[in-house]
């Protein structure tokens, strides 16, 4: 492709991430952004009308937005989140999961549907945690016990198949990834020195002038931050998601809750302004239609996976921490939301030949399609829930 091909492409990118909240907005409707763009890829892709063709180059930018995505749901999660009962419940929901998911592929590898286990099975344990926040914080519904509970329930369901990706799919055996997991642990705990380091007087004078200037100091070391991670996890054969999502746990842990606000207003404008909308266009410009076309069945049987396992174990598990059916049964719906680690397990499989591009084509499907459903009928089941006010001693 040559270079006036790529910024075409990136124009109608462009045109389509700007077009979308307008087009939300003005007909308002109820549905999330993210539809939109996944939209928007498949009809301008390559399988739609062509005008969106994929060189190394978007790509590239796909993979910082993946990265920006996973980094955002790091810098948002909070330490109670993960702790007490939040994080004990999250913990027991992920690990129902992934007995139910190992058996729900194990099943299909035996009916000869597919033939890479450990791919389907990771994929079916995850949450999309960094593509539901933008939604729950607009519903004003992060900062409440349910939303500490998604935000545990999603960061288990993230980091735990990043780690199982990290160890199980990206290296030659399960040694290995162990000791490459160990290896960027070591390193990322040396990144997460940095931060004390620059705290001399000068420096943080230096930086908090940057805030104000063209310098953006803090904003040019975060992303600095941000891209050594995801660095030194591709050099140990680990996936880029591992390296973002710590990385945005380090910035929230040091920065102070001035800072912190500063810095999320201006990295949610760049990450959500630019790099995360061209991964969703881009993951919906990926999407072989043929393939899914041809085995419906296999995206449907995909789709009704994520609810069974991921989701309706939810609903049993925090019947006493979310006593309401309607709000609890939003909750399980966004916790079975999926799709950016399913992007990643589908393209390091289907890549390397395990995973049939057929099944991967379905599994990247049912993933937005989770997010195109998913999401939406829990936003209907939420307004029919009764204004009941929540314990606040639910989380401890």
């Amino acid at each position: 492709m040559d270079v006036s091909q790529g910024i075409y492409s990136l124009l109608v990118i462009a045109a389509i991430a700007a077009a979308v909240p307008l087009i939300v907005g003005l007909l308002r409707l109820p549905i999330a952004e993210v539809v939109l763009l996944l939209a928007g890829g498949i009809v301008f892709g390559p399988s739609g009308l062509g005008w969106i063709q994929l060189d190394e180059t978007i790509l590239l930018f796909s993979e910082i937005g993946l990265a920006f995505l996973f980094f955002a749901a790091g810098l948002e999660l909070e330490k109670h989140a993960i702790r007490g009962r939040s994080g004990k419940l999250a913990l027991i929901g992920w690990i129902t999961t992934v007995v139910l998911a190992c058996l729900a592929a194990a099943l299909l590898e035996y009916l000869s549907i597919i033939r890479d286990f450990l791919g389907v099975a990771i994929a079916l344990t995850s949450t999309a945690l960094g593509t539901l926040l933008p939604i729950l914080r607009d519903k004003g519904l992060l900062k409440t016990p349910f939303g500490t509970y998604f935000m545990g329930a999603g960061a288990i369901g993230e980091f735990g198949p990043i780690l199982a990706i990290s160890i199980l799919l990206t290296t030659a055996n399960p040694a290995m990834g162990f000791v490459a997991v160990a290896l960027f642990a070591v390193v990322a705990l040396a990144f997460a020195k940095v931060p004390g380091w620059l705290k001399f007087e000068q420096v943080v004078s230096i930086i908090d002038r940057g805030h104000g200037t063209s310098s953006q100091t803090a904003i040019r070391l975060t992303v600095l931050l941000l891209l050594g991670l995801v660095a030194t996890a591709e050099l140990f054969g680990l996936d880029v998601a591992l390296g973002a999502f710590v990385a945005g746990v380090i910035l929230k842990l040091f920065a102070t809750k001035s800072e912190e606000n500063l810095l999320q207003t201006k990295l949610t404008g760049v990450a959500f302004g630019v790099f995360i909308p061209l991964f969703f266009i881009v993951s919906g410009a990926k999407l072989d239609i043929r393939s899914i076309l041809e085995y419906p069945q296999l995206l449907t049987v995909f789709t009704v996976l994520l609810l069974l396992v991921r989701g309706v174990p939810q609903f049993v598990i925090y019947r006493r921490a979310i006593p309401q059916a309607g709000r609890r049964a939003q909750f399980s719906l966004y916790v079975a939301t999926a799709l950016p680690i399913i992007v990643a397990v589908t393209t390091i499989q289907v890549d390397n030949g395990t995973m049939k591009s057929q099944v991967g084509a379905a599994l990247v499907g049912a993933g937005a399609l989770s997010v195109l459903i998913f999401p939406l009928l829990g936003q209907f089941l939420g307004r029919r829930v009764s204004a009941q006010p929540e314990r606040s001693d639910a989380i401890t």
